[in-house]
């Protein structure tokens, strides 16, 4: 499948959306004070999707087991619709993320990159250069030491 850098934009702000921890979402949220009218096309629901994985990312597929999920479809007062699935039981998160997809396709993208996803990606970034960083401490140097002998 051909995908279109339209189509890797929107996969790229789902993803900063799906993998942001609820409360820096909410938080970014509602800092921007970004309000808007939407109706429901499907109001947050949690279930459960099964996640599948592979024997060394090629092998025979097999189920590795449930994970629950919330999600949820919005259409804007101008006919833009935004939608979610996000990881957990977060039926906030989920209408935030849902929010920020649909305004990222209108006039209102300017304002959603620079005062919700600008923010939560560099929040995501300092929590990965923090793990980085931990990790790194522990990281042992093995070597191996010539004692002149044949």
């Amino acid at each position: 499948m051909i995908e279109n850098s339209e189509t890797q934009t929107r996969k790229s702000w789902m993803g900063i959306l799906a993998k942001a921890p609820a409360d820096v979402l909410a938080d970014a949220w509602q800092q921007a004070d970004i309000a808007q009218d939407f109706e429901w096309l499907r109001a947050p629901e949690i279930g459960a999707v099964m996640v599948r994985g592979a024997t060394g990312g090629s092998g025979a597929a097999f189920n590795l087991g449930e994970m629950t999920v919330t999600r949820c479809a919005l259409r804007l007062a101008d006919g833009t619709v935004g939608h979610a699935y996000i990881s957990g039981r977060n039926p906030q998160k989920a209408e935030i993320a849902a929010l920020c997809d649909a305004l990222m396709q209108t006039g209102g993208a300017t304002d959603v990159q620079a005062k919700i996803l600008g923010p939560v990606s560099a929040a995501q970034s300092a929590t990965r250069a923090t793990k980085a960083q931990k990790a790194a401490a522990t990281k042992v140097d093995f070597f191996t030491l010539v004692r002149g002998e044949d």
